[in-house]
C-alpha cells in the first residue's frame, strides 16, 4: 500500500467506499467518539470542513469504542448525536477499531507512515492524521491538539 487510495471503508449503511473517491483532495481523517473529553472538537473540526470544503478539503470520521467505551453501541445513535449537538456535516463511516489484531487496515497503513510520540499505536480518541492531495500522510496530531491549531498546515495543502 503506497498511499490512502488503495483503501476500502465502510459507510455507516453497511456499503463499501473506496478511498479513490477522495482522490485529489485533502483530508484531515480522525478516530472519533461521541462520548470523551475530546468530543467538542467536533464543533472545531465541522467549521475548518464548512470554511475549506469548497476548496476541496473534507474530513473524514470514524467512530471508535476502544477508549474507555465511549461511542454509542449503534451507529445511528452516532450519527444524529454527531448531528445534534455539532452540526456534523462531514462524512462519518462505520465504527471501527484503530489499534490492535483488528485494527482497520486504513489505520494500521495510518500509524505505520507517521509514528505518534513514543509509540506508533493511537492512545486515544481524535488523534488527526493529515493527507494531502495525493494520498500521502503529510502529519498526525495528537487528541488533544486542537482542529483550529492544524488549520494552517490545512491551507498550506489547498
Amino acid at each position: 500500500m503506497t498511499n490512502i487510495y488503495d483503501f476500502t471503508v465502510e459507510k455507516t449503511d453497511g456499503e463499501q467506499q473506496s478511498l479513490q473517491d477522495f482522490k485529489g483532495h485533502p483530508l484531515l481523517i480522525v478516530n472519533t467518539a461521541s462520548k470523551c473529553g475530546f468530543t467538542p472538537q467536533f464543533k472545531e473540526l465541522q467549521e475548518l470542513y464548512e470554511k475549506y470544503k469548497d476548496q476541496g478539503f473534507t474530513i473524514l470520521g470514524f467512530p471508535c469504542s476502544q477508549f474507555n467505551n465511549q461511542e454509542f453501541a449503534n451507529i445511528d445513535e452516532t450519527l444524529a448525536y454527531c448531528q445534534l449537538n455539532y452540526n456534523v456535516q462531514f462524512p462519518m463511516f462505520a465504527k471501527i477499531d484503530v489499534k490492535g489484531e483488528n485494527a482497520s487496515p486504513l489505520f494500521k497503513f495510518l500509524v505505520s507512515e507517521k509514528k505518534g510520540l513514543l509509540t506508533e499505536n493511537i492512545k486515544w480518541n481524535f488523534t488527526k492524521f493529515l493527507i494531502d492531495k495525493n494520498g500521502h500522510v503529510i502529519d498526525r496530531y495528537a487528541p488533544q491538539t486542537s482542529p483550529s491549531k492544524i488549520e494552517n498546515d490545512i491551507k498550506n495543502l489547498l
